[in-house]
């Protein structure tokens, strides 16, 4: 949407009952953590129900579908995406016999705190400062909110480098507040 591709086509997917799933393909303009893809998703389709229910010339043409739920989104962010790939028999859920990388999240956080709705907090409340623990094929990532085994200061200078490269050849000049 940001980047003018138009809308995604989640109305239509659910109106045909066809379980969309989520997924990042490029981080140039938004952030691609999937706290922002499951957010943005619900709040979307909640958008274009309340223009309809409102009557706004726009939406007239929009079906009327049942609100996502947050387990809804938090579907299509796990096993609707393995679906989609075709990998539903090795991932997406934590099911015996399954390949896991599992997130344990902090959810005692001031951002979600009072904690009221597991589902709830998850989709419209965390952000990946919530992310405490990583494990990846059962090799711990990320630990107590620190990255394990992760130069950043070498992976910063390789991004700036980078970017310094591309905006070179594009005879781009470096202007950090310059409009977008």
């Amino acid at each position: 949407m940001n980047m003018r591709h138009g809308t995604p086509p989640i109305i239509e997917a659910l109106r045909r009952q066809i379980d969309p799933s989520l997924s990042v393909d490029v981080e140039v303009t938004l952030t691609a953590d999937m706290f922002t893809q499951m957010r943005s998703t619900m709040t979307l389709q909640r958008m274009f129900e309340n223009a309809r229910a409102l009557g706004e010339p726009y939406a007239a043409g929009f079906p009327k579908l049942p609100l996502l739920t947050s387990r809804d989104v938090l579907r299509m962010a796990t096993i609707e995406g393995a679906r989609d790939l075709k990998l539903s028999r090795k991932i997406g859920s934590l099911t015996p016999g399954k390949e896991a990388d599992i997130i344990v999240l902090d959810a005692e956080a001031i951002n979600v705190h009072p904690l009221n709705h597991v589902p709830g907090a998850v989709v419209s409340l965390m952000e990946r400062s919530n992310v405490e623990t990583v494990i990846v094929a059962g090799k711990v990532r990320k630990w107590k909110g620190k990255l394990l085994d992760v130069n950043l200061g070498k992976l910063r200078r390789e991004l700036e480098n980078s970017r310094d490269f591309i905006f070179d050849a594009a005879n781009v000049p470096y202007d950090l507040f310059r409009p977008n």
